[in-house]
């Protein structure tokens, strides 16, 4: 398991999953708010999933150039990311607009059938 992660499944959890999953809430968050396009999650993610890769090597002296850990490091930031952007994204458009939208659901919204 070790050669597929790049690294032992304790640091994967520590570090990919808790300390890179909670930076990826924040960006996802911060792409939402600040009303950036939906494409921009891609590249942040992509930076935190170096950012990742290199902390991991640098602490606990796992390979720098795994390809499938980069790949499965790399997915939970993406996947973080583009979930917290849409969100917080739904919720702002809700708050922002009341008059227009309606919630429908944790990740969407609708326009309000007001008559």
């Amino acid at each position: 398991m070790d050669a597929v992660l790049g690294s032992s499944i304790g640091v994967f959890v520590g570090v990919t999953v808790v300390l890179f999953g909670m930076a990826a809430h924040f960006t996802g968050q911060s792409l939402a708010t600040g009303w950036r396009p939906a494409w921009h999650v891609l590249p942040a993610a992509l930076l935190l999933a170096l950012a990742d890769r290199f902390i991991v090597f640098a602490l606990f002296q796992a390979p720098l150039l795994s390809l499938s850990g980069f790949l499965i490091h790399g997915i939970v930031p993406l996947a973080v990311t583009a979930t917290s952007y849409r969100m917080t994204l739904a919720q702002k458009m809700v708050r922002q607009y009341p008059w227009l939208y309606e919630r429908a659901g944790p990740f969407a919204w609708r326009a309000r059938n007001d008559a």
